[in-house]
Parts: structure tokens; C-alpha cells; sequence
């Protein structure tokens, strides 16, 4: 089976039989979208919670409200159906402790928010999600059966 690496601002979307990873989610979001039917996958590798903060910005990845958009449109070109999609999140972490407690800093938690409320926007149903805490995290999903493996330092692997 292929194994499909996603960068940093950047994602991929594949057909059966495919893994798609991503390493070392710190503050960023990967976001896994998986339709269950024709076991179509995609993953983003989100950094930052909104393209509205980049004046000229053209890596549409980079964001989640662009990333998300370009990863569902990329997918129902490749034969997927949106009643049929899920979505499964990890990361977001909090690594670096700052002695202001702003919320500009707090860009983990920023970028899950923000993956939600995309996701709550394009009607995409949440089903699992490992995220927050002060660690980093590398996925990994199987077009197989849609499980997320999260790889934390520390603290072993997970299925979500």
C-alpha cells in the first residue's frame, strides 16, 4: 500500500488502497476527512486558523478555512460524496508556555477552534479528535477502514 506524506501546509487526497501521515503536528491541525463508502481519504497539515491574516498569502493548505474547503473539493473530485464524509482531527497542542496568557498566543487552540467551525460550516460530521495537551503528535490514516492512528512521544499510539 502507498504511503502519501502530507508537509507542513499541505494536503493530499487519495483513493483506496492509500496511508496518508503527516509528522510532527505541534500547534498545528491535521484534519482527516475519510468517506466511508468508497474509502476516499484526505489529509491537511493546517497551521493557522485563518487565510483572512495573510495579506498575500497563496499556500490556500497553510489555513484551515481555505485548507478544509480545497481538501472536501479535492476529494469530490476524486469520487466522493459529502453525506458520506467524516472527519477525524488531531493536534493542536499548546508547546511553548508564555509568560502573557493572550489568546494570540494560544494558536493550538485557535486552530482546532477554527477546524470545527469550519467543518460545522461545510456540515461534516466531528466523530473523533486527540487534541490540546503539550506535546507533539504524527498521524496516520488507512484508506482501509478509516482509522486514525495518533503516534504522541511519551505516550504511545492510539487508535481514534
Amino acid at each position: 500500500m502507498e504511503v502519501i506524506r502530507v508537509g507542513m501546509a499541505d494536503l493530499k487526497v487519495a483513493q483506496h488502497p492509500a496511508i496518508l501521515t503527516t509528522l510532527g503536528l505541534g500547534s498545528c491541525v491535521g484534519i482527516v476527512l475519510y468517506d466511508i463508502k468508497r474509502k476516499i481519504v484526505g489529509m491537511a497539515h493546517i497551521m493557522l486558523p485563518s487565510s483572512k491574516i495573510a495579506s498575500a498569502n497563496t499556500n490556500r493548505a497553510k489555513f484551515a478555512d481555505t485548507g478544509i474547503t480545497d481538501l472536501l473539493e479535492g476529494m469530490i473530485r476524486l469520487g466522493a460524496r459529502r453525506e458520506d464524509i467524516i472527519a477525524k482531527i488531531a493536534g493542536g497542542a499548546q508547546m511553548f508556555t508564555f509568560s502573557s496568557t493572550t489568546d494570540t498566543m494560544k494558536i493550538g487552540a485557535r486552530n482546532s477552534e477554527a477546524t470545527k467551525v469550519m467543518l460545522k460550516l461545510l456540515n461534516i460530521p466531528l466523530v473523533s479528535e486527540d487534541t490540546g495537551g503539550n506535546h507533539g503528535r504524527t498521524i496516520e490514516i488507512s484508506s482501509e477502514d478509516g482509522k486514525l492512528m495518533v503516534k504522541t512521544i511519551g505516550y504511545g499510539i492510539k487508535y481514534i
